[in-house]
């Protein structure tokens, strides 16, 4: 099938070029934004030879079609009356332009939660550290020592709203210090007093609600939404000479007052009204809370929208979140199915290996995106055994009314810091064990794919090819790392359509610097106009794309700078692409870098090194001909 024809087929099955409102495309996927998804025929788009998969991600209807993606979205655009980028037409514009209101809302949660998280992760430790100790009467509760490390761990919870201030404020590129000094003025004890105040209290004449701002997130997601445009827009009008003093000055003098008489209230009434549906959930029925919130939580996480949750748990830790908990069934109905599959595979040593990887990550760091993405979308019939694992224990930890009062991740170690310790351990035991079981008996030991299409098939002959003796020299190609950083499986990439191998064989880096240098000699075949992907080929043939970042082709080219161009020759350890690592992950986006060998079919086989940290001069894959 030609690109044209490939093109035809691919736009008859989203439901016509009526129903298309705009299209894009990156390194390996068309990016349809669709009037009516329900239009789209996935299997009929799947079932097509060249279309490797197909993704419904943050608003966008992706068909990823690999190299030939520019190709065939010029034969697209040449043929059809179709909008490029992001405009909409008319026509089903109301409902996409909700999509993507919601992607954005979800994208700036994450992105103000992200850079926190390691930092909230640790001081909720110490909190369950402290819970241990006291429980085991090896520290007292009343006294000094216990004073410090309760305050090491509490005050950034305290101080939270300062905080989301300055990270939400990076966010959107305002003055991040500008945006804590706002979260800080509703902090302050001049502030704080007013809530003892015996008599009426205004602000210029009107009346002011006056609230306790310490560990709250939503007024200050709210306020900084509005500070961003409201700095650019005074920037706009100052002369550059009172700028320094004046853009801050004026934002501060609006942004406190706006905040505690309308961001704050409606930011606590909107918190507190989904807090207040899901303790009213939890009241009607224990049972389906957990089913529900359990069964929904891997969905929300292989959607990217989980983050938008954090914000209501965080807003219950005063009376005490449920929602956390319940996840936290979830959590470890994955992690045993990870154990299940590690028990049953004893013949496929990379599966094994993954699974026990998977595991361990979620044993001991909360961490199941290596489960999620390496095994239980990798084979579906996965998907139901943890749903059911899940549900069980998520039912379990809402009957015991389990709660939680700081911000942990799900593993072995926070325990201590659920009350009542024993349902949550209970809960989770109960989902861990039934995902063991059922992976066990119902699972998969990665000998066939889940769905056997001729195409699968060949697929399937190529993985069970042997791999080629040491003492076969001839026929290798060595290739070196294009970038410096933590070398991880290709399965662990937290993007499907990588995991799973559809674009090629290779490996995921987390990279350490934002250099991207020539693995070999050769030529740059495609160098994408956004910058965040690059298309190689060597002398001898060999086919790479290296893909900074996850779904980074949403930046347009932000944070990263080409030192190449399209079909320009290169030179082995040639810097190719630049890119700010902070910058990019401050914008909500992952640096996980995939590095593909596109034309894997050619090869006998494809050899990842050993995953450990990777420097320039180091060997990264062997390529077996």
């Amino acid at each position: 099938m030609d690109n044209k024809q490939l093109a035809e087929k691919i736009i008859e099955h989203v439901g016509g070029e009526e129903n298309v409102n705009s299209l894009v495309h990156c390194a390996t996927r068309l990016r349809f934004t669709l009037a009516d998804s329900q239009k789209a025929d996935n299997k009929a788009l799947q079932e097509i030879p060249d279309v490797l998969t197909v993704v419904e991600k943050g608003g966008q209807y992706q068909v990823v079609v690999g190299n030939k993606v520019g190709k065939v979205y010029t034969e697209i655009m040449k043929h059809h009356n179709i909008q490029a980028g992001d405009t909409e037409k008319t026509d089903g514009g109301d409902d996409q332009e909700k999509a993507g209101v919601v992607s954005k809302i979800f994208k700036y949660i994450s992105g103000t939660l992200t850079p926190l998280i390691p930092a909230l992760a640790g001081a909720g430790m110490i909190k369950a550290l402290l819970a241990v100790l006291s429980m085991l009467n090896w520290i007292n509760a009343e006294g000094t020592t216990y004073a410090v490390l309760d305050a090491a761990s509490g005050g950034l919870f305290y101080f939270l709203p300062i905080f989301i201030g300055i990270s939400a404020a990076r966010h959107l590129n305002a003055n991040p210090f500008v945006g804590g000094t706002i979260a800080a003025g509703l902090m302050a004890p001049s502030f704080t007093a007013l809530m003892e105040y015996a008599g009426d209290v205004d602000f210029l004449g009107i009346p002011l609600i006056v609230s306790d701002y310490s560990s709250t997130v939503f007024p200050l997601l709210l306020a900084m939404a509005i500070y961003a445009p409201l700095e650019r827009l005074i920037k706009r009008y100052t002369p550059d000479t009172i700028q320094l003093f004046f853009v801050p000055m004026i934002g501060i003098l609006v942004m406190v007052p706006l905040t505690a008489l309308v961001f704050g209230p409606f930011g606590e009434y909107l918190s507190a009204g989904i807090a207040a549906g899901v303790l009213w959930l939890s009241d009607f029925s224990a049972i389906l809370t957990g089913l529900i919130i359990a069964s929904a939580w891997p969905f929300l996480v292989i959607l990217g929208i989980h983050w938008g949750v954090v914000p209501i748990m965080i807003d219950n830790f005063d009376v005490g979140d449920i929602i956390n908990p319940i996840t936290g069934a979830a959590v470890f109905a994955q992690i045993g199915i990870a154990f299940g599959i590690f028990l049953r595979s004893r013949q496929n040593k990379d599966l094994r290996s993954l699974s026990l990887a998977a595991t361990l990550s979620g044993l001991f760091a909360g961490v199941t995106e290596p489960a999620l993405y390496g095994l239980i979308l990798r084979y579906r019939r996965l998907m139901p055994l943890v749903l059911i694992s899940g549900a069980v224990g998520g039912i379990i930890v809402a009957l015991f009314n389990v709660k939680l009062y700081t911000f942990v991740f799900n593993s072995i170690f926070s325990i201590p810091a659920y009350s009542p310790m024993v349902g949550y351990a209970i809960g989770i035991g109960t989902a861990f064990a039934i995902g063991t079981i059922l992976a066990f008996i119902f699972g998969t030991e990665g000998k066939k794919k889940e769905v056997e299409t001729e195409e699968t098939k060949e697929e399937m002959k190529m993985e069970e090819t042997p791999a080629i003796t040491e003492k076969e020299e001839k026929g290798r190609v060595t290739l070196t790392t294009p970038l410096a950083g933590e070398m991880i499986p290709l399965e662990d990439v937290d993007d499907p359509v990588f995991s799973s191998g559809a674009m090629g064989k290779g490996v995921g880096v987390e990279p350490s610097d934002g250099v991207v240098v020539a693995p070999f000699d050769g030529k740059v075949v495609t160098l994408f106009p956004t910058k965040h992907a690059i298309g190689l080929e060597s002398e001898d043939g060999v086919e790479v794309l290296i893909h900074i970042g996850l779904d980074t082709v949403q930046l347009d080219g932000k944070h990263f700078e080409a030192h190449v161009d399209a079909e320009a020759t290169i030179k082995k350890g040639q810097k190719l692409i630049s890119f700010d690592i902070e910058g990019i992950k401050n914008e909500g986006y992952q640096t996980t870098t995939p590095v593909i060998i596109t034309n894997t079919a050619d090869y006998l086989d494809i050899i990842p090194e050993k995953s450990r940290y990777v420097g320039l001069d180091d060997d990264i894959l062997t390529v077996v001909k």
